[in-house]
């Protein structure tokens, strides 16, 4: 297991099993980690990766539940190569019922390690998803979709990733 997934799980471990008091970091949100499927196309190559995704979302306007802050990050593998997002932008959501849709628009940077060297490009990021509400109490089930672009080494990257797993309300 690499450094960074290692230290993106012990966060969400942290995150996920807090004590219940009013002083936490984040009155309301929601935590979400899951597996990430990436379509990878540049000028020449179509690559295809396996990986995870995981955000955490704060809903800082109680007048305005819908509206939300997100920080993303997810790595991707190949062999070969690694790839590691890490962007942070608003999200739009509306609740339907046991289902919430959303959408966001997110901007950062991406670390690409291939063949021993390793870059660094801007991201920009814009997806949506839904939430499925699951019998347990605060959880539900997510199907989240992504587009990145980068542009490096003068070569524009476009990324499409589908993520799914758990998400954890609070």
């Amino acid at each position: 297991m690499s450094k960074t997934a290692a230290v993106v799980l012990a966060f969400l471990c942290i995150t996920l099993f807090p004590t219940a008091s009013k002083a936490q970091l984040l009155p309301s949100g929601n935590v979400y980690g899951g597996v990430a499927y990436a379509d990878s196309v540049d000028i020449i190559n179509r690559l295809t990766f396996k990986g995870w995704n995981a955000s955490l979302e704060d809903l800082p306007l109680h007048r305005f539940s819908y509206l939300g802050i997100v920080l993303d990050g997810s790595g991707v593998y190949r062999r070969g190569v690694q790839q590691y997002n890490l962007v942070l932008g608003p999200r739009v959501s509306k609740n339907y019922g046991k289902w919430r849709i959303f959408a966001d628009a997110m901007g950062g940077i991406q670390q690409l390690t291939s063949s021993g060297q390793t870059f660094h490009a801007v991201a920009i990021d814009g997806g949506a998803g839904v939430d499925r509400k699951l019998p347990f109490k605060n959880f539900s089930w997510r199907f989240q979709f992504d587009y990145v672009h980068t542009h490096m080494l003068s070569a524009k990257q476009n990324e499409y990733r589908g993520s799914t797993g758990i998400v954890w309300r609070f």
